[in-house]
């Protein structure tokens, strides 16, 4: 049987290597979308379809509206979409917002925090994540 053939219980693969981890010193992060685990990265046109979309001037107030909790579900929904376009994903973003994700909204914003933060080479993203959920604590 080829690979195309294979029965799956889900629309879309979720990573072209089954069981492989992410590699942060990639840029690497990993979301649990409709129960399967997803390898998200930001490749340069990632990036560039990213900035177009959420119509910032540039990536870094993209990363600053992150760092001061400005952010909404769009800029999330647009980021984790954008990180599985790079990884490879053919998962759209109309198809990510119905989505089933493994923690729900709030590990949803964890994770876009952790991808912006590895993509810009943060020394500790995870204090992105952290800063999302005590942002989401205090509203």
């Amino acid at each position: 049987m080829q690979r195309s053939q294979i029965p799956t219980s889900h629309t879309h693969a979720a990573d072209p290597i089954p069981g492989r981890l992410p590699n942060p010193h990639a840029g690497e992060v990993t979301l649990e979308i409709n129960g399967c685990p997803h390898i998200l990265r930001l490749s340069l046109g990632a990036l560039a379809a990213l900035e177009a979309r959420l119509q910032v001037g540039s990536l870094i107030a993209l990363v600053a509206r992150f760092e001061s909790g400005g952010f909404s579900a769009s800029d999330v929904l647009a980021l984790l979409a954008a990180g599985l376009q790079g990884a490879g994903h053919s998962l759209t973003e109309a198809e990510l917002a119905q989505a089933q994700i493994g923690g729900g909204p709030l590990r949803a914003a964890q994770v876009a925090a952790q991808l912006l933060a590895l993509s810009f080479g943060s020394a500790d993203p995870a204090s992105a994540a952290d800063a999302v959920s005590t942002v989401a604590d205090q509203k």
